[in-house]
C-alpha cells in the first residue's frame, strides 16, 4: 500500500494511492484533519481493510509531509561508501542523534536557507523506517515487524554549523531541514529494506547513486539497537543514513544555495521534491 496524507479544499486528509489518484481513508478527523499516524498505528490488518474500503476519489488532493513524527532518530555515519568518501573510520555501534520535528516538511515546499548563519548546506538522502507498534528491548525481527512503512527523507545539513559547534544538534535542526515524503510505503509492497537504489539529484545532475546495500548497521539491527535505549512509539521516524555523494566531501566542495532544485528518490517509494529559497 502506498499511504500519505494530502491537502484538499476540505483541509488535510489520511489518503491511500492506486495508480496515480488519491482515495480518502474513512477513520474519525482530529482538529487538523486525520493523521496518518493513527491508521499506522492501528496496525497492518486494520490498515489493509482501510485502504481497501477507500472508494472516495479526492479531486485536486496535493500530496504533504506524510507525518508529523513524534521523534526523529537519525543515524550517521551509516554507508560504508559515504564512510570512505568522508576519511572517516567505521564507527563501532550506530551514531544517533535527533532532529526536530519542526524541522519536517512535504514534497514541494521549499528549504529555506539563512545566508547570514550558514554558507555550507548540504543534502542527504535517506531510507526512512516509521514506527507502528511500540518497540522496547526489541529483537531485530521484532524491531523488523514493528515498522509500518517506509519513506524518504532529506537530511539537510549546515555543515559549517554541525562541525563547529562540536555536536549536531543545531546544525540538522534547522526549520525545513527534514523534508519527509512523498508516501508512506508498507513492508509488504517495498520487499527487502536491504536491497533499495538511492539517489540523489541537484539541477538535474545525479550527485548520489547507491544502495541500501551499502548499510554498515541494516534496518532491523538500528531499530533494535535504539529500542535498547529509548521506546520507538508509532508515528516515531528514523532515518537510516545516507551513502556517498554529499555535497561537503567533494573537489571542490559543494553547497546548496537558493534557486536549487533537490529531488532525492527511493527505490519503490518515489522522489521528493523541494525548491531552495532564501530567507524572506
Amino acid at each position: 500500500m502506498r499511504l500519505g496524507t494530502v491537502r484538499v479544499d476540505e483541509g488535510r486528509l489520511a489518503a491511500v494511492e492506486r495508480d496515480g489518484l488519491w482515495y480518502a481513508l474513512d477513520v474519525p478527523e482530529g482538529p487538523e484533519g486525520t493523521a496518518l499516524e493513527a491508521v499506522l498505528a492501528a496496525g497492518a490488518e486494520e490498515t489493509r481493510r482501510l485502504a481497501a474500503s477507500a472508494t472516495r476519489k479526492l479531486q485536486d488532493a496535493v500530496p504533504v509531509a506524510p507525518l508529523r513524527p513524534g521523534k526523529i532518530v537519525a543515524i550517521g555515519l551509516n554507508y560504508l561508501d559515504h564512510i570512505r568518501e568522508a576519511g572517516m573510520e567505521k564507527p563501532e555501534r550506530p551514531l544517533m542523534f535527533a532532529k526536530f520535528p519542526s524541522s519536517v516538511i512535504g514534497p514541494g515546499e521549499p528549504i529555506v536557507l539563512d545566508e547570514e548563519l550558514t554558507e555550507r548546506v548540504d543534502w542527504e538522502v535517506e531510507l526512512a523506517a516509521v514506527i507502528g507498534a511500540p518497540l522496547r528491548y526489541a529483537s531485530q525481527a521484532e524491531a523488523l515487524a514493528g515498522v509500518a512503512g517506509y519513506t524518504v527523507a532529506n537530511d539537510v545539513s549546515a555543515r559549517d554549523l554541525q562541525f563547529s559547534d562540536g555536536q549536531w544538534t543545531r546544525g540538522k535542526n534547522l526549520d525545513t531541514f527534514c523534508p519527509l515524503g512523498p508516501v508512506v510505503v508498507t513492508p509488504d509492497e517495498l520487499g527487502d529494506p536491504q536491497s533499495l537504489a538511492l539517489r540523489t539529484v541537484v539541477n538535474g545532475e545525479t550527485v548520489q547513486d547507491s544502495s541500501t546495500a551499502e548499510m554498515l548497521f541494516g534496518v532491523a539491527e538500528l531499530l533494535s539497537y535504539c529500542s535498547r535505549a529509548f521506546t520507538l512509539e508509532p508515528g516515531d521516524v528514523v532515518l537510516t543514513g545516507t551513502p556517498w555523494g554529499c555535497g561537503e566531501f567533494m573537489d571542490p566542495r559543494r553547497s546548496l544555495k537558493p534557486g536549487d532544485v533537490v529531488e532525492v528518490s527511493v527505490e519503490g517509494i518515489g522522489t521528493l521534491r523541494n525548491p531552495v529559497t532564501g530567507r524572506r
